[in-house]
């Protein structure tokens, strides 16, 4: 049985289908990357996984438990604009995040605190924000916000950590370190990723498996009447690359 499963789910807003028929099931620890044009359901897939949002149709379960009604602690998100916790300091938001997961009223005492502020001065060194700790998230730049946000999410150890485009405020060089950075806690913590992303050669290299959305249904004269689905399902753990009969085609969604 598969740790996330996918049971033919619909969802329309106001009669309106964004997304039909999408049905899979994806094994714990997998890296699940998402792909298409503009509009085609993509972040309202997310929003489903992380039950922020009710399917018309189907249902999503993780680990064969019955399907979630709100959002929980097993499942944690990054959004494409940065979201942290700006009356706390870069350390502080950090040490929370863990400590939700790991007591029972969300702080850390004595020597728990201690040993959470060591593990989280030690990510801020590895994301480049050390010298910033004992800031607040308003001194921070764009990018160095979104990196706290990543660090932020990966710190609570979800067991389903949904990625809504997290990089794109992120330098090339910052971008490929925080790529690592990622991997490296989503193997050590054994985490199942959904990732949506422009890039398509982003969504290879991080991603186990590539999921393109696309409408197979299309009326030219009603061009909302139909919801969008998963088209293709590669697997990206071949060379990282997508097979060359495909590449033409997927990379059409890059451009849209």
């Amino acid at each position: 049985m598969s740790y996330v499963t996918v049971d033919n789910i619909h969802q329309s807003y106001d009669g309106r289908p964004i997304l039909e028929r999408v049905s899979l099931g994806v094994e714990e620890g997998d890296f699940i990357s998402i792909v298409g044009a503009s509009g085609c359901g993509k972040s309202t897939f997310l929003r489903l996984l992380l039950a922020q949002e009710q399917p018309t149709r189907g249902a999503t379960r993780i680990d064969g438990r019955p399907p979630a009604r709100e959002p929980g602690q097993e499942r944690g998100i990054v959004f494409q604009r940065y979201s942290v916790f700006l009356h706390m300091t870069v350390r502080e938001n950090l040490i929370v995040a863990e400590s939700f997961q790991a007591s029972r009223w969300g702080v850390f005492f004595g020597a728990a605190r201690r040993n959470a502020a060591k593990r989280a001065d030690a990510v801020l060194e590895r994301i480049g924000l050390a010298h910033m700790a004992d800031a607040y998230p308003a001194a921070l730049s764009g990018g160095m916000q979104q990196r706290l946000a990543i660090a932020q999410a990966l710190a609570a150890r979800p067991r389903v950590l949904l990625l809504d485009e997290p990089f794109g405020a992120l330098d090339p060089g910052t971008r490929v370190s925080i790529h690592d950075f990622l991997l490296e806690m989503q193997r050590e913590a054994g985490m199942t990723v959904f990732m949506v992303t422009h890039d398509l050669q982003e969504g290879f290299k991080l991603g186990d498996r590539v999921l393109v959305f696309d409408k197979v249904r299309w009326d030219p004269h009603e061009p909302e009447a139909y919801g969008a689905t998963v088209t293709y399902d590669l697997d990206a753990r071949q060379g990282g690359n997508p097979p060359p009969h495909l590449a033409g085609e997927i990379l059409e969604y890059k451009e849209s």
